[in-house]
């Protein structure tokens, strides 16, 4: 059963939360970051993105970066921007993009529970950038980063985490430039945050990552090289994360786009299509996949439904996902895109930019050939992860995303 503890959080002070709230470190460039940052001394980019405070054309990578994040982390404290925290305590994260809300539990979790099993993955991670973010926690002695994870609804919790929110004021509440609004209550009291430990062990079997593999594989990596790499510390034994109900999830469509046809004429390439897939042209307005195994398609200003026929796919659960359909039917069988990681020839567009963003880079020239894909359903992440298996990749797109600065674990 799943593990979590309170922790004391350092944070910021209540005035100053939307000033140091930042993105995740890994979904902006450095020149974003610095654009955003601009004239905020107090903004979390200077910890997480601490590249922007070095001279321009730094390698991210570089020793000096990693100790710029630590002297601004340590600056942030000593200016009083962040606080930490005086005792354990559990916090409840409640996210609004669009008026849809999403409210999570802000905690630790075990990193034997990472590493035995029970919070269960479904992407390969990558050693580069395992190897940042090892870099990071050990020179900034923190994990600046959330993992999101998700769980399978239990009532008790909801209802203490429900109740939490209507009888307590929230410590920060604002809404960011880009309009997602961010509201945090501190749990500060130990009876309820005994219960809310119990709930977990007694009926949480699993949890499972939604967004942040690099950041969870990251700090198991720390704690396993402790004693080569910085002081011993009980808190080393646990990460950051924010764990949701799935019944509070949506994860968006993420999108392929091509640069050309290869070889093949658009009317070719059309009847190809036909072999696996119903192909029924829809007109020039966006047309967005309406349920599972229906794709849309852009080609040549026109729209086009494309239905995965039965027999052209396998019901396991890797199979049955649309990114391998199309993967399967489309970009290898017909477009010669074998290895969608390291192929330039394919580019990934989140959900979030819309389909106004394919239309505008077919218009362009830029690509020839765009397909929207109906969104992967929490319940397909978890029956993957349940397998052993691991998703292909650009698989899944989650939004809202977490801020970075307002929750941080200090190791």
């Amino acid at each position: 059963m799943a593990i979590i503890k309170p922790f004391r959080a350092l944070r910021p002070q209540p005035a100053l939360a939307k000033e140091v709230a930042a993105r995740p470190y890994d979904v902006l460039n450095s020149k974003e970051a610095a654009a955003e940052a601009a004239g905020n001394p107090n903004s979390f980019y200077h910890v997480s993105k601490s590249e922007i405070d070095l001279p321009e054309g730094t390698d991210i990578h570089s020793e000096e970066v990693y100790l710029k994040a630590a002297e601004n982390l340590q600056g942030l404290q000593a200016a009083g921007t962040l606080i930490h925290e005086e005792q354990p305590c559990y916090y409840i994260y409640k996210l609004v993009m669009d008026g849809r809300s999403q409210t999570g539990l802000v905690c630790v979790s075990s990193i034997d529970d990472y590493n035995n099993g029970i919070i269960k993955k479904h992407e390969f991670t990558r050693p580069d950038k395992e190897l940042d973010r090892i870099n990071h926690i050990t020179h900034t002695r923190a994990q600046t980063g959330n993992v999101f994870l998700a769980y399978n609804d239990v009532p008790e919790l909801n209802a203490i985490i429900d109740q939490w929110q209507q009888h307590h004021a929230p410590v920060y509440d604002f809404t960011a430039d880009d309009g997602i609004s961010h509201t945090i209550w501190v749990i500060n009291e130990a009876a309820t945050g005994d219960q809310i430990t119990a709930l977990f062990a007694e009926k949480v079997p699993a949890t499972y990552i939604a967004d942040g593999h690099h950041r969870a594989a990251s700090a198991a990596l720390v704690q396993k090289a402790t004693n080569e790499n910085i002081h011993s510390s009980a808190n080393l034994n646990y990460f950051l994360t924010t764990i949701f109900p799935a019944s509070q999830l949506a994860i968006l469509d993420y999108n392929r786009l091509v640069k050309d046809l290869n070889g093949h004429s658009k009317e070719d390439f059309l009847s190809q299509l036909e072999y696996d897939f119903i192909v029924e042209p829809v007109g020039h307005h966006e047309q967005k996949p309406s349920m599972l195994h229906e794709f849309s398609m852009y080609l040549d200003g026109t729209w086009y439904r494309l239905v995965a026929r039965e027999g052209t796919y396998t019901a396991d659960p890797i199979g049955i996902l649309d990114v391998t359909i199309l993967q399967n039917n489309v970009l290898g069988k017909l477009l010669g895109i074998k290895d969608p990681r390291t192929d330039k020839r394919v580019d990934f567009v989140g959900g979030i930019r819309g389909l106004g963003e394919l239309v505008k880079r077919v218009n362009s020239g830029e690509m020839k050939v765009a397909f929207a894909l109906y969104p992967v359903t929490i319940q397909q992440l978890f029956d993957i992860a349940d397998s052993g298996n691991v998703m292909p990749p650009k698989s899944t797109w989650f939004e809202p995303k977490l801020r970075d600065g307002l929750l941080t674990h200090l190791i």
